[in-house]
Protein backbone atom coordinates (compact mmCIF):
# COMPACT_ATOMS: atom_id res chain seq x y z
CA UNK A 1 0.00 0.00 0.00
CA UNK A 2 1.99 2.79 -0.99
CA UNK A 3 1.12 6.72 -0.67
CA UNK A 4 -0.19 8.48 -3.94
CA UNK A 5 2.28 11.19 -5.63
CA UNK A 6 0.73 14.76 -4.32
CA UNK A 7 1.47 18.08 -5.26
CA UNK A 8 3.52 19.46 -2.97
CA UNK A 9 2.35 22.90 -4.06
CA UNK A 10 -1.52 22.29 -3.54
CA UNK A 11 -3.57 24.72 -1.50
CA UNK A 12 -4.41 23.19 1.90
CA UNK A 13 -7.62 23.50 3.80
CA UNK A 14 -8.19 21.94 7.41
CA UNK A 15 -11.29 19.91 7.96
CA UNK A 16 -13.03 16.99 10.25
CA UNK A 17 -12.26 14.02 8.84
CA UNK A 18 -15.34 11.61 7.13
CA UNK A 19 -15.98 7.89 6.90
CA UNK A 20 -14.49 8.26 2.93
CA UNK A 21 -11.38 9.10 4.24
CA UNK A 22 -10.27 6.36 6.45
CA UNK A 23 -8.43 4.29 3.76
CA UNK A 24 -6.24 7.73 2.99
CA UNK A 25 -5.78 8.07 6.71
CA UNK A 26 -4.62 4.34 6.85
CA UNK A 27 -1.88 4.35 4.31
CA UNK A 28 -0.65 8.29 5.57
CA UNK A 29 -0.16 6.25 9.09
CA UNK A 30 1.01 3.05 7.57
CA UNK A 31 3.75 4.32 5.80
CA UNK A 32 5.24 6.05 8.69
CA UNK A 33 4.03 3.04 10.93
CA UNK A 34 6.32 1.10 8.86
CA UNK A 35 9.39 3.59 9.27
CA UNK A 36 9.06 3.48 12.90
CA UNK A 37 7.83 7.10 13.38
CA UNK A 38 4.47 6.14 14.87
CA UNK A 39 2.28 3.90 15.80
CA UNK A 40 -0.24 1.83 13.77
CA UNK A 41 -4.21 2.23 13.91
CA UNK A 42 -6.14 -0.63 12.52
CA UNK A 43 -9.07 0.14 9.83
CA UNK A 44 -11.23 -0.81 12.34
CA UNK A 45 -10.02 2.00 15.24
CA UNK A 46 -10.17 4.51 13.04
CA UNK A 47 -13.12 4.04 11.80
CA UNK A 48 -14.66 4.00 14.92
CA UNK A 49 -12.24 7.18 16.24
CA UNK A 50 -13.14 9.08 13.07
CA UNK A 51 -14.63 12.06 14.97
CA UNK A 52 -11.42 12.73 17.01
CA UNK A 53 -9.56 13.40 13.40
CA UNK A 54 -9.15 16.41 11.74
CA UNK A 55 -7.11 16.38 7.94
CA UNK A 56 -5.53 18.85 5.80
CA UNK A 57 -6.70 18.12 2.41
CA UNK A 58 -5.33 19.29 -0.98
CA UNK A 59 -7.57 20.52 -3.79
CA UNK A 60 -7.94 17.63 -5.42
CA UNK A 61 -8.88 15.86 -2.26
CA UNK A 62 -5.20 14.30 -1.45
CA UNK A 63 -4.56 14.27 2.30
CA UNK A 64 -1.61 15.73 3.03
CA UNK A 65 -1.94 14.94 7.06
CA UNK A 66 -3.30 13.91 9.69
CA UNK A 67 -3.89 14.43 13.63
CA UNK A 68 -6.39 13.02 16.17
CA UNK A 69 -7.52 14.90 19.30
CA UNK A 70 -8.74 11.85 22.04
CA UNK A 71 -10.38 13.14 24.91
CA UNK A 72 -8.92 11.05 27.84
CA UNK A 73 -10.28 12.72 30.91
CA UNK A 74 -12.54 15.71 32.09
CA UNK A 75 -9.38 18.05 31.84
CA UNK A 76 -6.89 16.36 29.42
CA UNK A 77 -6.91 15.07 25.71
CA UNK A 78 -4.26 13.38 23.63
CA UNK A 79 -3.13 14.67 20.48
CA UNK A 80 -2.32 11.54 18.51
CA UNK A 81 -1.55 10.11 14.97
CA UNK A 82 0.26 13.35 13.90
CA UNK A 83 1.41 12.50 10.09
CA UNK A 84 2.52 14.07 7.25
CA UNK A 85 2.40 13.11 3.52
CA UNK A 86 6.48 13.18 2.40
CA UNK A 87 5.89 15.46 -0.42
CA UNK A 88 4.29 18.13 2.44
CA UNK A 89 7.40 17.52 5.20
CA UNK A 90 9.26 21.02 6.88
CA UNK A 91 6.51 22.89 5.49
CA UNK A 92 4.74 23.86 8.92
CA UNK A 93 1.72 21.47 8.03
CA UNK A 94 2.65 19.61 11.54
CA UNK A 95 2.31 23.03 13.80
CA UNK A 96 -0.66 23.92 11.60
CA UNK A 97 -2.75 20.65 12.63
CA UNK A 98 -1.62 20.75 16.33
CA UNK A 99 -2.44 24.20 16.72
CA UNK A 100 -5.69 23.62 14.86
CA UNK A 101 -7.50 21.01 17.39
CA UNK A 102 -6.67 23.47 20.18
CA UNK A 103 -9.87 25.45 19.46
CA UNK A 104 -12.08 22.30 19.79
CA UNK A 105 -10.52 21.47 22.52
CA UNK A 106 -11.08 24.71 24.21
CA UNK A 107 -14.44 24.49 23.29
CA UNK A 108 -14.62 21.02 25.21
CA UNK A 109 -13.24 22.61 28.01
CA UNK A 110 -9.80 20.69 27.98
CA UNK A 111 -7.28 22.40 30.13
CA UNK A 112 -4.36 20.03 29.00
CA UNK A 113 -3.56 18.50 25.84
CA UNK A 114 -1.28 15.69 25.80
CA UNK A 115 0.89 13.85 23.37
CA UNK A 116 3.65 10.10 23.19
CA UNK A 117 6.24 11.00 20.75
CA UNK A 118 9.70 10.22 19.49
CA UNK A 119 9.82 13.77 18.65
CA UNK A 120 9.56 15.42 21.68
CA UNK A 121 12.11 19.06 20.10
CA UNK A 122 8.62 19.31 17.50
CA UNK A 123 6.42 19.51 20.78
CA UNK A 124 8.43 22.02 22.09
CA UNK A 125 7.81 24.37 19.25
CA UNK A 126 4.38 23.71 19.84
CA UNK A 127 4.32 24.94 23.36
CA UNK A 128 4.48 21.43 24.90
CA UNK A 129 6.93 20.45 27.78
CA UNK A 130 7.78 16.98 29.04
CA UNK A 131 6.17 15.84 32.12
CA UNK A 132 6.68 12.47 34.48
CA UNK A 133 4.33 10.04 33.91
CA UNK A 134 3.37 10.73 37.82
CA UNK A 135 1.57 13.88 35.87
CA UNK A 136 -1.11 11.91 34.04
CA UNK A 137 -3.78 9.90 35.21
CA UNK A 138 -3.29 6.30 35.51
CA UNK A 139 -5.93 5.13 32.30
CA UNK A 140 -2.93 7.26 30.51
CA UNK A 141 0.19 6.32 31.89
CA UNK A 142 -0.57 2.45 31.48
CA UNK A 143 -0.57 2.77 27.98
CA UNK A 144 2.97 4.19 28.30
CA UNK A 145 5.44 4.75 24.84
CA UNK A 146 7.44 7.33 24.57
CA UNK A 147 8.27 11.19 25.92
CA UNK A 148 4.86 12.45 27.90
CA UNK A 149 4.50 15.78 26.33
CA UNK A 150 2.20 18.17 27.53
CA UNK A 151 0.66 22.05 26.78
CA UNK A 152 -1.47 23.85 29.04
CA UNK A 153 -4.50 25.78 27.01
Amino acid sequence: MSLPDLDPNSSLHMRKAAMRDVEAMLQLIAHWARRGAMLPKSRDVLYSQIRDFYLLETMDNGIAGIVGLHVLWSDLAEVRSLAIHPNFQGKGLGKQLVYGIEPEARELGILRLFAWTLEPVFFVRCGYSEISLEELPPKVYKEYHKNAMIKRL
